[in-house]
Parts: structure tokens; C-alpha cells; sequence
């Protein structure tokens, strides 16, 4: 069969849903599905909605059913869904009461193998529900993992090469990596934020689309996720306050400001734990800092001065990329000619003197966090936020996306909205009980 794309509305908000998808069906996209956070939120008036906007095309309902096979099987159905997602880790009882359902209401059943650990099981459960009547399968790498750098593309080949079925893949892909998908076997592609969070969906469509056509990527500059070896690269496109968002609106240190403005540090801790006015560590981290290292000194959060512009000097000739001071600073003038990413707590005119007391590279407490050597650190006008060296790679997917998603908001805003109304924001205010019981 042709190659299918597949627009997955993951939003939480019908209109905000709708709105992509008008963009998106005008870019090419053939198969519209309501995602499950969508179905969660607006239960299944967002696939009638879906029927009513689109009535000529393939309507997915991603129910992700994993018992009541009959009963949720035939709601979406009636719904006015042509598809609907079930998991391959439900019984057998549950999908073959799946597939009789969806053939009553002339609907087709995707088994979605997420959380099928290996390929063998991926194979040998693909299998098992062609017989049972499915109509194809889908390789699906979850959101949560793809923040973790996790693709999908070594099992779709696996499993494509080994099963009669059509295989559908969902990931993360995007302009540049659908390409791969369809090299890799994929019959239905499903893409996601890489249309739905673009300024521009119907753009974002048809680039995806003309790759799938001409079998040639089309260069992304977001919509990507990324390794170890990318953090730095991502997270020079995220500010402080997307690192933020990505940690759940924590991590950042308190009291620390930026001396530069307009400068943007992205690196790894190098620490230093000295006391207030004791220079002598803090410069000798300088010379024990690694390529792009950030110097990160608890000097007591007080004056006076452990840096300057002889320290800063230093960095520059070392390629540091910037220094974060939970104590004081001067030569602030001449730092900034240097536009050199600097930050602390204290700027004052006096130093104090360098006594070599303090250790470099052991855990330090500053801002209200615990920053520890070969953390990253990222920081801008807004402040510093630090990252932990384990949720590095995932922090700085989600920093994207959140830039992703921001971009498709202000978009929406300049074209005449506001943040209230693209968010709908008073549909989401928390219900909470008073101690009487009774809904405040």
C-alpha cells in the first residue's frame, strides 16, 4: 500500500485539536486521529467532531483498549471512528471481542505494541492478532521514552520484515527522519508534535509529506530528540525558564542574577566550595576545567569579590564557557565588554584574599539546590537553572518541546488570539473540596 500519514492530536483542548487539524489535512495528511490525551479530555465528542470537520476522511480513534473490548470498541465506533488503537498487551478474549465489534460498525482494529519489550514478543504478538482479525500493528516508541533519545526504527524493521501485515510506527518522527520510516517498512506513519506543534502546520505537512513522496529528508530545525552527545546543541535553543518547564517548573537558583545581559551559558559543572572573599580555588579551577566547562562557586552567597576580570580572562584562554557565583563579583564593566556568561549573587567593588581554603569537584548547595560536577547548567537573563547530570538528555528533549509548543501558541496568538483563549485556561482551573466536603 502507498504510505500512510497519520496526524496524531495529542492536545488536551478539542479546538486547539481542531484547529491543527484543518492546518494539517490542508498540508496532506490522509488519516486524522483523535489521541488519547484528547479522548481522556474530550471524551468521544473529539472523534464525532472529527467526522463531522473531516467526513471524507480515515478518522482514528487511539482508545488504547485494554479490556471492555466490545463496549469501547463500539462507542468509538459509532463515534464515527474508521480505526481504533488497542493494546497488544490485552488478552486475546479482549482483542478478538475488538475485532468482532469493529466489523459490526465496519471499523478496522490497530494493535499498538507499545511496552512489548523485544522484537521476538513484537513478532510472535503480531502474529497472533493477524489471526484474530487485526487489521495492522504499530510500533510505538511513547513520548516518555523518546525523551530519552529512543527511536523506534530497529524494531519497525524487525517487525515489518517478519510479519504479513500493515505496520504502522510512531515516535517522534519528523521531516528529516520519515525517510527512515518508510525505508524501515512502516505502511502508516504517525506523526505527531512535528506537525501539530509547528507555527505553520499545513507547511510542516507538506514537508513531511513531499519527503515521504520523493524519498528525500527534509532539513527540521526543531521536532528532533536527541542523545548525549546533542544536550548542548538542544539546549542552546531553550531558555532558562523552558529548562524550568521541563522540570516541572523547579531547578532554578534562587538568588543568582545574570552580570551580562543577553548572554546565554549552556555547560557542565566544574564546583568549587571556597569561603566568602578566597579566590585561590575558584582560580585554580580554571585550569582543571575541561572544554566548555562551567566554574559553579558556593563562596558563602556574601561579599567580597572570589572573581573579576583577570579570572574571566583566564576562561576565555581555557574555552570555559561561563562562571555561576553564590558570592560576590567585580570588574563587572570590563566582563561585559568580554560578553563573557557570568552570574553570582553579590556584585561588589573589594576582593578578598586568596587563603586556599575550599575543594574543587565536590557537591555544593547554592540557590536553595545541590549542584555536583558534570551537572548542566543553563542560564540567560531570566537566571540559572542546573539540570542533573542523569535527566540531562531528557531534560533537554522536553526543553524543546516545550519550545515547540510555545512557537505553535504564539503563532496562534499573532493571528489574533490571546493566551487565555488558545490555552482555554478557565476549563482547567483545579476543583478542590473545602474541609465540609462541599466543591469550592
Amino acid at each position: 500500500m502507498k504510505p500512510v500519514l497519520q496526524l496524531a492530536l495529542d492536545f488536551i483542548n478539542l479546538e486547539q485539536a481542531l484547529r491543527a487539524a484543518r492546518e494539517a489535512v490542508a498540508g496532506g495528511v490522509d488519516w486524522v486521529e483523535a489521541g488519547t490525551p484528547l479522548i481522556k479530555s474530550e471524551g468521544l465528542d473529539a472523534v464525532r467532531a472529527l467526522r463531522r470537520e473531516f467526513p471524507s476522511a480515515t478518522v482514528v480513534a487511539d482508545m488504547k483498549v485494554m479490556d471492555a473490548g466490545r463496549t469501547e470498541t463500539e462507542c468509538a465506533a459509532k463515534a464515527g471512528a474508521d480505526v481504533v488503537h488497542v493494546l497488544g498487551a490485552a488478552s486475546d478474549a479482549t482483542i478478538r471481542e475488538c475485532v468482532e465489534a469493529a466489523e459490526r460498525y465496519r471499523a478496522r482494529i490497530c494493535v499498538d505494541l507499545i511496552g512489548i519489550p523485544t522484537p521476538e514478543a513484537m513478532i510472535a504478538r503480531a502474529r497472533a492478532v493477524r489471526e484474530l482479525g487485526a487489521a495492522h500493528v504499530c510500533i510505538h516508541t511513547p513520548i516518555d521514552m523518546q525523551m530519552r533519545g529512543e527511536v523506534p526504527f530497529a524494531f519497525l524493521r524487525t517487525v515489518a520484515a517478519e510479519v504479513d501485515m500493515p505496520v504502522a510506527v510512531a515516535g517522534g518522527i519528523n521531516s528529516e527522519s520519515v525517510v527512515r520510516a518508510i525505508e524501515a517498512g512502516a505502511a502508516i506513519v504517525i506523526v505527531g508534535g512535528a506537525i501539530t506543534k509547528a507555527p505553520d502546520a499545513t507547511a510542516a505537512a507538506r514537508a513531511i509529506r513531499e519527503a515521504m513522496e520523493s524519498g528525500t529528508p527534509v532539513e527540521t530545525t526543531l521536532f528532533k530528540r536527541v542523545g548525549a552527545d546533542g544536550i548542548a546543541e538542544v539546549l542552546m535553543k531553550a531558555s532558562a525558564a523552558d529548562v524550568t518547564g521541563a522540570l516541572h517548573n523547579t531547578g532554578d537558583l534562587r538568588g543568582i542574577h545574570a552580570i551580562v545581559p543577553g548572554a546565554k551559558l549552556v555547560g557542565r559543572a566544574l564546583t568549587v566550595w571556597t569561603y566568602p572573599g578566597d579566590w585561590s580555588k575558584p582560580v585554580q579551577a580554571i585550569d582543571q576545567a575541561e572544554d566548555g566547562a562551567v566554574i559553579v562557586v558556593d563562596a558563602g552567597d556574601q561579599p567580597p569579590a572570589i572573581w573579576g576580570e583577570m579570572a574571566t580572562h583566564s576562561c576565555l584562554q581555557r574555552h570555559v564557557t561561563g562562571v555561576v557565583i553564590s558570592g560576590g563579583i567585580r570588574d563587572v564593566a570590563e566582563i561585559r565588554r568580554m560578553s563573557f556568561p557570568a552570574f553570582a549573587s553579590h556584585i561588589c567593588p573589594a576582593a578578598g584574599e586568596p587563603k586556599g581554603q575550599g575543594m574543587i569537584g565536590v557537591p555544593i548547595r547554592i540557590g536553595g539546590r545541590t549542584v555536583r560536577s558534570g551537572d548542566w547548567l543553563v542560564g540567560d537573563d531570566d537566571g540559572v537553572v542546573v539540570i542533573p547530570a542523569e535527566k540531562a538528555v531528557e531534560i533537554a528533549n522536553r526543553a524543546l518541546a516545550v519550545v515547540e509548543q510555545e512557537e505553535r501558541q504564539i503563532a496562534e496568538i499573532d493571528g489574533g488570539s490571546t493566551l487565555g483563549k488558545v490555552s482555554e485556561l478557565t476549563r482547567w482551573e483545579q476543583l478542590r473540596r473545602d474541609p465540609d466536603g462541599r466543591e469550592e
